[in-house]
């Protein structure tokens, strides 16, 4: 079987999407994680589907590297945003339905070029939190740690983020994790990823936590977050007990398109 897909990053942060309008595809672990293994398949830290909804503009199923699903993912949501405005199943301002609730996407303007879009996805509230010994836990759609420390650049965060990801605190599903430096007016965030198992370039809901611990701990709204992948910016609304109106913004790029035989 021929499988027609998509390539699409996001700060670094990079998905197989396949357009379900268009194809049928038989979602199976080992397939997924093949798909998206960097040797062996087309390599990606996680695929999605873009489903039909008789309710909203589609549906995203996301599913990590390692062929699982996971509940949200941040710059997936809004690669497949990019994606859905690209291949005319939604208009620049959308609605759709992922495995943790109903999203909002915009694109903010026209492409920067071809295949650059600047995408903003409203992000479910937050709700989810409380303060460790050592760092925050939050729920942004799927749960993140949020470590905070002097230098990240110089961190082993693979070593230091699997050690976290498997703390007995957060079993028995484990958590992402980040480390958080604050540089003047500007959050410096490397994650580690469950599901992926290593350090990514930028993960979106993790900017997302980073950017609501820090509020939580200083009580600073500091909305430019910089990460390997690239920057972006964080927009909140501080209530009692929850974060509202919480938006994530930043580039989405299609990369490239083609066949691959399962």
């Amino acid at each position: 079987m021929l499988l027609h897909f998509y390539k699409f990053q996001a700060n670094g942060n990079d998905f197989v999407i396949i357009d379900g309008h268009e194809n049928t595809f038989p979602v199976d672990e080992k397939i997924i994680a093949r798909l998206c293994h960097r040797q062996f398949g087309i390599g990606a830290d996680g695929l999605m589907i873009m489903q039909f909804s008789e309710k909203y503009d589609f549906v995203m199923q996301y599913f990590n590297s390692d062929g699982k699903p996971a509940e949200m993912c941040g710059n997936g949501g809004r690669c497949i945003a990019a994606f859905a405005y690209l291949r005319n199943v939604a208009g620049k301002f959308m609605t759709f339905e992922a495995p943790d609730g109903v999203h909002e996407a915009r694109i903010e303007n026209e492409k920067t070029s071809p295949r650059l879009f600047d995408v903003s996805l409203k992000m479910q509230d937050v709700s989810v939190f409380r303060e460790l010994t050592d760092g925050w836990f939050l729920n942004t759609g799927v749960p993140h740690f949020v470590c905070f420390v002097e230098d990240v650049e110089t961190m082993d965060v693979k070593e230091q983020g699997k050690m976290l990801r498997y703390d007995k605190r957060f079993m028995p599903d484990g958590t992402n994790v980040n480390f958080v430096t604050l540089q003047k007016n500007e959050l410096f965030v490397r994650t580690y990823e469950r599901g992926v198992e290593n350090e990514t370039l930028s993960c979106g809901t993790g900017v997302t936590a980073s950017a609501l611990a820090t509020f939580l701990k200083t009580r600073q709204k500091i909305t430019t977050v910089r990460t390997r992948g690239g920057n972006f910016k964080v927009d909140f609304k501080p209530e009692t007990n929850q974060f509202k109106a919480v938006w994530l913004r930043g580039p989405a790029e299609k990369v490239f398109e083609g066949t691959i035989l399962l």
